[in-house]
């Protein structure tokens, strides 16, 4: 017996389903967004808050709490982000653990604004209590020198 009779039957099958649409599939719901509240700061922790005003749409902003020593200079990164600019303030919140503050040392707010890798503006550093949580409200950025 020769298969040459169902070659066509077999053509008119496989040109029949391929022309056929797809059964709609109704895209899963998607779930319901709910306003969680806003957990409580553990004890252990403290928040440090605020708005960086004038970051350009193009730039790439770095907010850092560091540990200096008595001559400025850096020890230790307790919190950081980093941010894109949206052309206006730009909200940041930074968490810490506030217990590795040693004598002589100081908790000091800085931040910085890059564009294309170029420093462009930045945040004279302020000093911080690391005791307590702060919300330091509107942080004006200066040019860079």
């Amino acid at each position: 017996m020769s298969l040459r009779p169902l070659a066509p039957l077999c053509l008119f099958a496989l040109l029949g389903a391929c022309s056929s649409t797809p059964p709609a599939i109704a895209p899963a719901p998607l779930p319901a967004v709910t306003a969680a509240p806003i957990a409580a700061l553990p004890a252990e922790l403290r928040e440090l808050s605020g708005q960086l005003l004038d970051v350009p749409l193009a730039g790439e902003a770095e907010v850092a709490l560091l540990l200096v020593d008595q001559r400025d200079r850096p020890l230790l990164l307790l919190a950081s982000t980093r941010l894109s600019g949206k052309g206006g303030a730009l909200p940041f919140s930074l968490r810490f653990a506030p217990n590795q503050l040693a004598p002589g040392m100081r908790a000091e707010l800085r931040a910085r604004v890059s564009q294309g890798g170029v420093l462009t503006l930045h945040l004279p550093p302020r000093q911080i209590d690391p005791s307590v949580s702060v919300a330091l409200g509107e942080l004006r950025l200066v040019p860079a020198p």
